[in-house]
């Protein structure tokens, strides 16, 4: 059954950069970006499903529900208004981040660049901790590997679209090796056990409106995770538009005009005047940083650890 809901938004709304982000960290298996178009699957009221967000007509974006339960709309909208930051006034934030010369200009460039969020706080936890200390590409791969190896699988007409499974659930994680199966670092793999095992005994675990910092500190206080991903997961599930992970190396790069690029304590200290919406000027950094990469190396290889520096937090998970 297929049911469309309109999503209005308060406009200039950058489609194409949402799409892009969400598109260069699609998890292969549960989500795909074709044309102009976000689709993934979903878990919703006991059955499976696929959402797909595209353009709509005038000032909104539209979903199709791919789901045989037509009371899941209220959800949907639930989870796809945050996700795509349909509630933001870029207007208000544009005017507070240029009184910033360095991001007036990224402001000008980018009118309407959201935080793009997500759809499940604990898949995007999982997937912050697969990006740490690794490529955004390597990550991606990481975590399409943790999906065949745990996620439940769809219909196979689905398949055909690429989307195979559901993502893992905090139960199906939990009891799991995942470290074995993805061949990765021992602490990592346990890091996501313990989270699983931490979500299934809080559901409310990434529950919005405790603040930034009870709820960074809250994070922080689970193993595996430190400052930069608790930030990253306030930032894009939390969607606490102060949320700024400081240690960030596209960040501090971003902000090198030639004289060298800022310790973290010096972003942070620069950041006051950003407040209260740090995590948009994050994201204006990090589309920056994107294109002069971009523009230095124009392959779309996925960059090599020494071509991109010391193995440190990536540009985002």
């Amino acid at each position: 059954m297929t049911q469309t809901i309109t999503l209005p938004y308060t406009p200039p709304y950058d489609w194409p950069a949402i799409l892009a982000y969400l598109g260069g960290r699609a998890i292969p298996g549960v989500e795909v970006v074709t044309g102009n178009a976000y689709t993934r699957t979903v878990f919703l009221g006991g059955r499976h499903g696929t959402v797909s967000v595209a353009p709509g007509v005038g000032d909104a974006l539209v979903a199709t529900i791919d789901h045989p339960d037509r009371q899941v709309v209220p959800q949907v909208l639930a989870r796809l208004r945050p996700m795509f930051d349909l509630d933001a006034d870029p207007i208000v934030i544009a005017a507070a981040l240029s009184r910033d010369p360095h991001l007036a200009r990224l402001v000008a460039e980018r009118p309407g660049l959201r935080v793009p969020g997500a759809w499940d706080g604990f898949e995007i936890a999982v997937r912050a901790i697969l990006g740490q200390q690794v490529s955004v590409g390597a990550a991606t791969r990481l975590a399409g590997r943790l999906v065949s190896a745990f996620g439940e699988p769809v219909k196979p007409a689905r398949a055909e679209a690429g989307l195979t499974h559901l993502f893992p659930t905090p139960d199906r994680l939990r009891e799991v090796d995942v470290a074995a199966a993805l061949g990765m670092p021992g602490a990592r793999g346990r890091a996501i056990s313990a989270l699983a095992a931490e979500a299934c005994a809080h559901p409310d675990l990434f529950g919005r409106g405790r603040g930034l910092d009870p709820a960074v500190t809250a994070l922080k206080a689970l193993s595996g995770i430190g400052e930069w991903t608790a930030q990253y997961i306030a930032l894009r599930i939390l969607r606490e538009p102060d949320a700024l992970p400081s240690s960030d190396l596209a960040l501090l790069r971003s902000l090198d005009t030639g004289e060298g690029r800022p310790t973290s304590a010096q972003l942070l200290a620069r950041a006051e005047a950003w407040r209260p919406w740090r995590a948009y000027a994050a994201v204006h950094l990090w589309a920056s940083d994107a294109a002069r990469m971009a523009a230095a190396d124009p392959s779309p290889a996925d960059p090599s650890p020494t071509k991109r520096g010391p193995r440190r937090p990536p540009r985002t998970a």
